[in-house]
């Protein structure tokens, strides 16, 4: 549900002979990999339709998409498979998030459109205790020894594993990364995305160093996952500038379907606490729920030229899980496209300051309730997905509610 890999090793000749030939299912996995959170922790409070202890815990099954095949560089002889969750009767899970991605891909394609993504993903790499550059990297060449070694590690496992990278550079905080991943189709991209976080980590500990993608890992960085989109019809890009330089009309809902509809869905892109302390003032996250022309102060940058024309949704942070951000995504550029939503004007300066666009959610409590109440994240999710999310997001917020913080420790430890 985080947008991490789970699952389990199958032979090679069962997995051939069971699934390939026969097409059954690639075995069983408890369904609690779908409600526990990061740390895989099963809370006895947090009520799931889908499972818990009020169920049991029972099982479900794995249904291979056998497109996605492919062999990881770090696990020699061994091939990696997606699968889709499915039920005992075989339908598969409607809150599991590829699933409710490729719910919301079928409903563009009802309209005639197509989306085509790529990712940009930000993180904190150390070596030891240290980041690996003691500061900003941005765009450097003159890197250290050890940092180029990595890149080209990252670079080689990445292309071996059919998920090859775009660019990778240094970013603007010390020991910050950047990795960007070219256009494609949005499924595959998701796809692409929880492969490369896998590779991610092992090409680090490889080299005795530590990823972290927290969204704020300290106060004064923030990792993002920004999501570039465009949509297509009848292979053509419909964002593509027209002569006039006006906004094409499916950009202009496009951008008012994401500004009215992301804030209703924001559990979905920001998912735990942490989420919100990367919206801060000139931080290069977003505070306002605005838009601009190639400004990377708002929360949507409209960008590129002429036919290469699109939007970088630039809300997510690296704890994001990449098919939940794109449905959101597409769930808002629908709203748009059907109820014909202007985009309210530009945001002509500092985007911090556009103190009349609405602010994003400052914690996850507002962005939960937010998510609740929304008739229209009802309506575009159904209740099962509201319910599930909803759990998952109360389920962070009463955990970090019980814990002690550092800061409460510093600001109360003073002598009376």
């Amino acid at each position: 549900m985080h947008g991490l890999l789970r699952g389990k090793r199958l032979d090679a000749n069962f997995f051939l002979d069971q699934v390939e030939k026969q097409g059954a299912t690639a075995g069983e996995v408890c369904s609690y990999v779908l409600t526990t959170d990061r740390r895989m922790a099963v809370s006895a409070a947090s009520k799931y339709p889908l499972t818990g202890w009020h169920h049991g815990f029972g099982d479900m099954s794995l249904q291979p998409d056998l497109d996605t095949i492919r062999f990881m560089p770090h696990t020699p002889g061994v091939a990696l498979v997606h699968c889709d969750a499915v039920d005992a009767d075989g339908k598969r899970l409607g809150i599991a998030p590829r699933e409710l991605l490729r719910q919301q891909l079928d409903l563009l394609a009802d309209e005639g459109y197509e989306i085509r993504i790529g990712w940009e993903s930000e993180f904190l790499l150390h070596h030891g205790p240290r980041p690996v550059t003691r500061h900003s990297a941005d765009y450097a060449l003159n890197l250290p020894p050890k940092l180029h070694d990595f890149f080209h590690g990252l670079e080689q496992a990445l292309f071996n594993a059919e998920t090859p990278a775009e660019a990778i550079k240094g970013e603007g905080a010390p020991g910050q990364l950047e990795v960007t991943f070219p256009y494609g189709e949005a499924m595959r991209a998701c796809d692409n995305y929880t492969v490369y976080r896998q590779t991610l980590q092992h090409v680090a500990e490889q080299r005795g160093m530590r990823v972290n993608c927290m969204a704020a890992p300290t106060d004064e960085v923030g990792n993002g996952l920004h999501l570039h989109l465009s949509l297509w019809k009848d292979g053509e890009p419909v964002f593509a500038a027209p002569h006039d330089g006006n906004l094409s009309q499916p950009l202009e809902y496009a951008i008012g379907g994401l500004l009215k509809s992301l804030p209703d869905l924001a559990p979905l892109w920001a998912p735990v606490p942490n989420s919100y302390k990367r919206y801060k003032p000139h931080s290069f996250a977003p505070l306002y729920m605005n838009w601009g022309s190639d400004h990377r102060g708002c929360a949507v940058r409209m960008t590129g030229h002429s036919h290469g024309r699109h939007l970088e949704l630039r809300m997510a942070g690296a704890d994001a899980n990449p098919y939940l951000v794109a449905a959101a995504a597409i769930a808002g550029i629908l709203r748009g496209h059907r109820e014909k939503i202007a985009p309210p004007p530009p945001c002509p300066g500092d985007a911090y300051r556009d103190y009349g666009s609405p602010r994003l959610h400052r914690d996850l409590v507002e962005g939960l309730r937010a998510f609740m109440s929304s008739d229209f994240a009802l309506t575009a999710l159904g209740s099962s997905v509201l319910h599930h999310y909803g759990v998952a997001a109360q389920h962070e917020i009463d955990v970090h509610r019980e814990l002690v913080t550092d800061v409460e420790r510093q600001r109360g430890d003073v002598r009376a």
